[in-house]
This record gives C-alpha cells, sequence and structure tokens, in this order.
C-alpha cells in the first residue's frame, strides 16, 4: 500500500429540496385548499476516524465528495425525505485544514471520533405552510436552502508515543526492527527509509508505538534531503530517541545538526524531551564509546545511552527510560503529554560503557 500524508478533496453538502404547490382536488370537497409539503433537508458532510487506516491514499484516486439533495415536498402535506448524511472515512490521526492551510477545522485523535463539517440545506416550505385567513389559496414555496462547499486540505499525523530521529544512515531502521513488529527496509546507505514507520514496542508488561522518520540532513527545513514534511508525524509524541552513530566523524555535530533542524521546524519539537542514544557501540571500543559519550554531554545531551541495534545491546535500558515518560495503560492522556500522572522520569545514572 503507498503511503500519502497529504490530500486536497473537495466538499458539498446536500442542497434542501424544495416544497410543492399542490392543492387538494377531492370528490364531494368543494374547498380543498392547499396542501404542498416542504422539502426534505439535505445531506451533511460527516468526517469519521476509523481504526484500520494509516494512509491518505485513497483520497488521490476520489477527490469530490457531495452529499444528497432533499426530496420534493409533495402534495397531500408529504414532506419530502432527507437524504441520508455522507460519511467519510479517514485514519485516526488526520487533521482538517482550511484551504489556505491558515485554520484548523478538525483533528481526529481518537477512534470514532465523528465531525460533522458542512451541513445539508434546510428544505423549502410547501404552499400549505403559507395558508393564511386571508391568503386561502397560496402558490408561494422555498425552492430549498443550497448545500454549503469547500476545498479542504487532509494531512495525517500518526499518532505514535515515541518519535526516532536522526542523520540518514544512523541506524533508526536496524533499531526499529530490533524492539518492534516493524519490518523496515534496512541498507548501507542514505535514506534507506523514505516514508514513516510505525512499531509496536512491548517491553516489560507495557506497550508503546514508535515512528521512525527518514534522516534529517543539514538545511532540511529549506528542502534539502527528504526536507522535513515528515516530522508532523513526530509531533504527537510523548518522547524522541535521537540516535546518533558512533561511525560519524563528529557524532557531536551530527547531534547538532538535528536538534538545528527541529528548532526550525518548530511546532513545539524542539520542547520535547530527548533521549540520547550512542548507536553502533559494537563497531567501536567501550574507551572510544565513552569519549564520544563525554562530547555529547558536553554539547548540550543530558545523559547518553549506549546502544547497538545489531547486537541488542544497551536496548533493555533504553527502553526502561523511554517508559518513563509514557503514562500507565490505565491513563487517559493523549500522545503529546511529557509526563503521566503518578510517573517519573527514570532516576539518572552515570553512563557506562557496555
Amino acid at each position: 500500500m503507498h503511503f500519502l500524508d497529504q490530500a486536497k478533496i473537495y466538499l458539498k453538502s446536500g442542497a434542501g429540496g424544495p416544497g410543492a404547490v399542490s392543492f387538494r382536488r377531492e370528490k364531494y370537497i368543494e374547498f380543498g385548499g392547499p396542501d404542498g409539503g416542504n422539502g426534505g433537508k439535505g445531506g451533511d458532510v460527516v468526517l469519521e476516524a476509523v481504526p484500520g487506516l494509516n494512509t491518505l491514499i485513497d483520497f488521490r484516486y476520489n477527490q469530490h465528495f457531495k452529499a444528497k439533495r432533499g426530496g420534493h415536498g409533495m402534495g397531500k402535506d408529504r414532506t419530502g425525505a432527507g437524504a441520508e448524511d455522507l460519511v467519510i472515512e479517514v485514519p485516526v490521526g488526520t487533521q482538517v485544514l482550511s484551504e489556505d492551510k491558515e485554520e484548523v477545522l478538525a483533528d481526529f485523535t481518537e477512534e470514532g471520533q465523528r465531525v460533522v463539517l458542512l451541513e445539508g440545506g434546510m428544505g423549502g416550505r410547501g404552499n400549505a405552510s403559507y395558508k393564511t385567513s386571508t391568503n386561502r389559496a397560496p402558490r408561494q414555496h422555498q425552492p430549498g436552502i443550497p448545500g454549503q462547499e469547500m476545498w479542504v486540505w487532509l494531512r495525517l499525523k500518526l499518532l505514535a508515543d515515541v518519535g526516532l530521529v536522526g542523520l540518514p544512515n544512523a541506524g533508526k531502521s536496524t533499531f526499529i526492527n530490533a524492539v518492534s513488529n516493524a519490518r523496515a527496509k534496512v541498507g548501507d546507505y542514505a535514506f534507506t527509509t523514505l516514508i514513516p514507520k510505525l512499531g509496536v514496542v512491548r517491553h516489560k508488561g507495557r506497550e508503546f508505538v514508535l515512528a521512525d522518520i527518514p534522516g534529517l540532513i543539514e538545511g532540511a527545513a529549506d528542502g534539502a534531503g527528504i526536507g522535513d514534511r515528515f516530522l508532523g508525524h513526530i509531533e504527537r509524541c510523548r518522547v524522541l530517541i535521537h540516535l546518533i552513530d558512533i561511525s560519524h566523524e563528529d557524532p557531536a555535530t551530527a547531534m547538532r545538526i538535528v536538534e538545528k533542524e527541529l528548532e526550525a521546524y518548530g511546532a513545539g519539537l524542539e520542547d520535547k524531551p530527548r533521549i540520547v542514544a550512542l548507536n553502533k557501540i559494537d563497531l567501536a571500543d567501550a574507551e572510544l564509546a565513552k569519549g564520544f559519550a563525554a562530547e555529547l554531554i558536553e554539547a548540550g545531551a543530558e545523559k547518553v545511552f549506549p546502544v547497538s541495534g545489531a547486537t541488542g545491546d544497551g536496548i533493555n535500558e533504553l527502553l526502561d527510560a523511554v517508559l518513563g515518560y509514557l503514562p500507565s495503560r490505565t491513563s487517559t492522556e493523549q500522545p503529546g503529554t511529557v509526563e503521566a500522572e503518578g510517573e517519573e522520569a527514570p532516576e539518572e545514572q552515570p553512563w557506562s560503557p557496555i
């Protein structure tokens, strides 16, 4: 299945049905009078978040959605049938933006959440409703209120508890494959990850969702490399894991590059808690790893976790630290909260090579 996280679509609610002009013409009834019924209500445009979807690819091929109009009013005071609502299913995590992308019209963060985006027009009045003591045979009627229409942007932000960031080739794909049920592509070249990946991590009886996004390079905020468009998928995360390749010529510079791009992107990413992990320690000796960790701490990291996605070294300690930022399973908090009630971040421990 192709991944698509942005789509522009056209929506139009149903118009109200017109009222009827009708008069009773029954045998033996000398003064029948008007009996035209009202028109039916047009269909609403409703968006609903459903489970099982993680892409907007369906909206690439179907971009126009129009609800049906209400039924015509009829004689014998019969009201036209109201049209059914048009329900559009979207993935959980979808945002609906105005055409200029300046306003968030709806934000779907829970399964089953429904939003009436456009209301259908009300049905027009039939001539029976215009009858008065001085107007016994009215011929007025209303055509029905037109439906509403608009272009909107759909933007998908995957719901994950933890986000994985780093330069290309930092070992993010190997890491997410090692700790979760994800099966990300791994290769010895940059940008093996072209679209975000999600994996479910199970650790010490608890579960959380980990999101891996394509690597960031210097100038990503200005469009370099794949750019920063996929950073929106980690905006809702509670904590970020920053993977740094120990084989990089200058790990401290590598950390500063990613931090600079997160700050340039904004949206609160620069303020999210970070867990810095020095990856691929199986490729270096303990003394070198300890020296690089000291440089990272000097560059701004509070603590450095030495890990290896290939061998599994240090992963348990890193996941223990992650759990400290996540709510308990009974919590109803939404992703994006740093600390859950009753939980504290893990106590700082001095770094020690594995």
